[in-house]
């Protein structure tokens, strides 16, 4: 128990992940489907414990190693999966097979489909204004048995995040979708998790712009083939030529001198 504001917060139990998982470029990534991780989300949802959840791609492993703070409060996640198809490839190519790719927005969906049969109760923050009333609306329109617990766009300030982290601690809900970008997002989940005591806590991205239609995923072709950077890439190049050529160059030399290291051979 700890104090936030006068209030007293009672700590949400850790929940454990039991299983295997992998070492990548010296983060332990968990190996599992995504079945294995919707088990382990409903475990924690129906037993009340904290579980937050890391996606990792080759883009984030790449600022983690420039950012040690970001590099912190990914590694300090209950589950970490691998969100890329980068990672997964990665961890073939070095003797390290993840069993599969569990994208955010698929992890997202999933939730929201089990959750449509139990009831979950989901908290939605991040976004634009306009963009998070579409995500409620849509979201009540697929999943009719999920519950609202609330929504807040992600424009604020830092000032603002105990508030908003009270805030959704009052909602009561099951789980919260995070779609603020990288690092912010993972600042948030890391610095006021105890406080928010939502059971699953998961970082969706841009997620929300494509559940409300703003922007088009990728066809399943090219998600298969590993190149849904490169279709996002195509629909917003003056913003993310740059960010992608420069974190993939990175990754693959990441990748080279891990395949060569003495220990790897």
């Amino acid at each position: 128990m700890f104090n936030v504001g006068g209030t007293s917060i009672h700590l949400l139990p850790k929940y454990r992940v039991s299983g295997n998982y992998v070492s990548l470029f010296g983060i332990n990534i968990h190996a599992l489907t995504m079945e294995q991780a919707l088990g382990h989300i409903n475990n924690a949802i129906q037993g009340k414990q904290s579980l937050h959840i890391g996606m990792l791609n080759a883009a984030k492993i790449v600022n983690m190693k420039r950012d040690p703070d970001l590099g912190e409060d990914v590694n300090s996640s209950d589950m970490i999966l691998a969100d890329g198809s980068a990672v997964v490839i990665a961890s073939k190519l070095l003797n390290k097979p993840l069993p599969e790719r569990i994208a955010g927005i698929d992890l997202m969906h999933a939730i929201l489909e089990r959750g449509n049969k139990l009831n979950y109760r989901i908290y939605c923050l991040g976004a634009t204004e306009e963009i998070s009333e579409k995500v409620e609306k849509e979201i009540l329109f697929r999943y009719p048995g999920v519950v609202i617990a609330g929504r807040r766009n992600g424009y604020f300030s830092s000032s603002d995040e105990e508030e908003i982290a009270q805030q959704i601690a009052n909602s009561h809900a099951d789980v919260i979708f995070v779609a603020i970008t990288s690092p912010k997002k993972e600042q948030f989940m890391a610095k006021w998790n105890n406080v928010m005591q939502v059971p699953v806590v998961h970082g969706v991205g841009g997620s929300f712009d494509v559940l409300a239609g703003k922007v088009q995923r990728a066809p399943l072709f090219w998600q298969k083939c590993g190149m849904e950077w490169l279709y996002r890439v195509v629909q917003e190049p003056r913003r993310l030529w740059k960010r992608y050529l420069i974190t993939n160059t990175l990754f693959i030399t990441m990748m080279i001198k891990e395949i060569f290291k003495p220990s790897s051979r």
